[in-house]
């Protein structure tokens, strides 16, 4: 922050609606330049970013709206926020929430409250009733605001910020809304637990007339993935974040993360009749590969990323899904016992969970014979809109 006294006067902090393209991608470097010293922050890729921004790229537009926010000092970028609004949540699921993500700034109490206050006008304009965020625009966005593990390298799915942000949360009057925990395990691959994985499964197999689709080339996958966002709907459906995905989402979301799975890292569970019973998809950790590529695929990113999707030791469990009629009947061992072998082919060392709701205790549940360690947490923030600012 800058200091006042007698020969210095601080300049007015502005902000400005992201109109032009110019803009658009001063709203997605910004971060680039806070937390270009950092060592845990992992660069998204830039062409992405703006992508998501592009109601001609993006089809979650269809029921939902931004306008995007850059605070300014002396014409230098000092903070950005995006507000949105899911008409899909607001009109059909009657949740009057004012969302806003892509929240970032330096450490200055005005910066924040402006771009706060900004979100929370718009709220009003709507006859919205409250704000909360970060988060996305669904549920497959990016979400939380970092609470713990600050020293903890980031990932391509999740937000990375400094300390001070939650802070300057509590002190504006926003409240805690919903928290998400992630952990890591190591992978222990020693006969003995591979066996009983092996015996678990074979069992549940046996008992449910189950079958397991292997896929050892992308193509092969594609087939598969409607019904894998249709499980995903079943399983998720109830949990308080959650708003559904429409079929042009569920394509743009194949687009994008569909080139970077390996596909003998996608599980795939289904019946006698061909329903789907369960799923999991792993991807490799591509962190590092991010840090070298710094925003950008060209010239060398996409070098890095293919290097990280075939020689990375670290997975991150991005979704698992059981169908409702047979959670708690062990068919979660069938998965593990898919993964244990995929994982010794492949020499996985490390395991990450991406955030999991703290309420999500069924979740949290199949992970405790592993002995997982909680690295992060990380918090979505409240406020109630009674009055325009």
């Amino acid at each position: 922050c800058l200091l006042m006294n007698k020969h210095m006067i601080t300049p007015k902090i502005e902000l400005s609606e992201v109109k032009t393209k110019a803009d658009l991608l001063r709203f997605v470097k910004f971060p680039f330049h806070l937390y270009a010293s950092n060592p845990y922050w992992v660069a998204p890729i830039i062409q992405e970013e703006l992508n998501q921004f592009n109601p001609n790229s993006n089809p979650v537009y269809e029921h939902a709206s931004s306008r995007l926010f850059l605070a300014k000092r002396d014409d230098e970028v000092v903070g950005r926020i995006a507000a949105l609004i899911n008409f899909y949540e607001v009109d059909k699921m009657g949740i009057k929430k004012m969302r806003f993500g892509w929240f970032d700034f330096v450490d200055d109490i005005e910066v924040s409250r402006l771009l706060l206050e900004k979100v929370h006008q718009i709220g009003y304009e709507n006859h919205l009733e409250f704000v909360e965020g970060p988060v996305g625009f669904s549920n497959m966005d990016k979400v939380g605001i970092l609470t713990m593990g600050f020293e903890e390298k980031g990932d391509m799915i999740s937000w990375y910020n400094a300390p001070y942000y939650a802070k300057h949360m509590e002190v504006l009057g926003y409240q805690k809304a919903n928290e998400w925990l992630e952990h890591y395990f190591d992978v222990d691959l020693h006969p003995d637990r591979t066996s009983q994985y092996t015996r678990m499964a074979e069992v549940i197999k046996r008992r449910y007339h189950l079958k397991v689709i292997r896929f050892t080339k992308t193509q092969e996958i594609m087939p598969y993935i409607d019904k894998i966002f249709d499980l995903f709907d079943k399983t998720y459906n109830k949990l308080v974040s959650y708003v559904p995905l429409s079929d042009k989402q569920i394509q743009f979301f194949k687009a994008k993360y569909i080139k970077l799975i390996d596909p003998e890292f996608i599980k795939y569970v289904e019946d006698e009749q061909g329903n789907p019973i369960a799923f999991a998809i792993t991807m490799r950790s591509f962190s590092e590969a991010l840090q070298k590529a710094n925003g950008r695929l060209f010239p060398f990113g996409f070098y890095h990323l293919l290097r990280a999707k075939k020689n990375s030791k670290e997975v991150l469990f991005y979704l698992i899904g059981v169908h409702p009629d047979f959670q708690k009947k062990g068919v979660v061992a069938i998965i593990f016992d898919e993964f244990a072998q995929s994982y010794i082919k492949h020499g996985i060392k490390r395991a990450y969970r991406t955030p999991e709701l703290e309420t999500n205790t069924d979740i949290h549940s199949l992970w405790k014979e592993f002995n997982p360690i909680n690295h992060k947490r990380r918090k979505t923030f409240r406020k109630n809109i009674e009055a325009n600012p």
